[in-house]
């Protein structure tokens, strides 16, 4: 099977970040009040002194205050959509799989969409707290071996070089260096 990263890799820029601003865009009130502490957990983030899975949590504690988060991302993916790399839906094959650090309840519509599997963080959407682990570097390979035990990567791709483990586990990778240029995973 073919795995992909999902943002800045098929998806630009990042769905996150953009689900985060279409929902202050449209959902102010729930969202402004989230803002500070994030702001302060992402300055702590950066001295080392807080992890991403807090920070996280603290961006999408906003979600306690939307009403319908299912109808919510639903018209979220309707405005974003169009922001699926073209050179990936040329290639898409039905047993893709998309594995991801974003939250699952944003990313399982858009997989759904695209007829592919996904596996993603955990996040409760109704209240922004992460179940389990955050979908990000070894714990990609880890998420992946637990659920496809019997399964292997033929071809991964992702736009960072903290995806190294899930890349070194694939039989072959490639570098997304933009929305269009694919290069050969570097050399560990």
């Amino acid at each position: 099977m073919n795995v992909y990263d999902f943002d800045r890799t098929i998806f630009f820029p990042d769905s996150s970040t953009c689900f985060v601003l279409y929902c202050l865009r449209h959902y102010p009130r729930a969202v402004l009040p989230a803002l500070p502490g994030a702001a302060f957990l992402g300055l702590k983030r950066m001295a080392s002194l807080a992890d991403t899975r807090e920070l996280k949590q603290q961006v999408f504690s906003f979600l306690s205050s939307l009403d319908n988060v299912d109808e919510i991302v639903k018209q979220f993916w309707e405005e974003k959509r169009g922001q699926i790399a073209d050179w990936y839906l040329e290639q898409r094959r039905p047993d893709d799989l998309i594995i991801s650090a974003s939250p699952a309840f944003l990313l399982g519509p858009i997989a759904e969409e695209l007829g592919v599997r996904l596996i993603a963080t955990r996040m409760d959407k109704y209240t922004g707290r992460i179940l389990g682990d955050n979908c990000h570097d070894a714990a990609k390979v880890c998420r992946f071996l637990k659920e496809y035990p019997n399964e292997s990567v033929d071809v991964f791709y992702s736009d960072s070089l903290s995806d190294s483990p899930m890349a070194w586990f694939a039989g072959q990778a490639w570098l997304v260096k933009n929305e269009h240029e694919r290069v050969p995973w570097p050399e560990h």
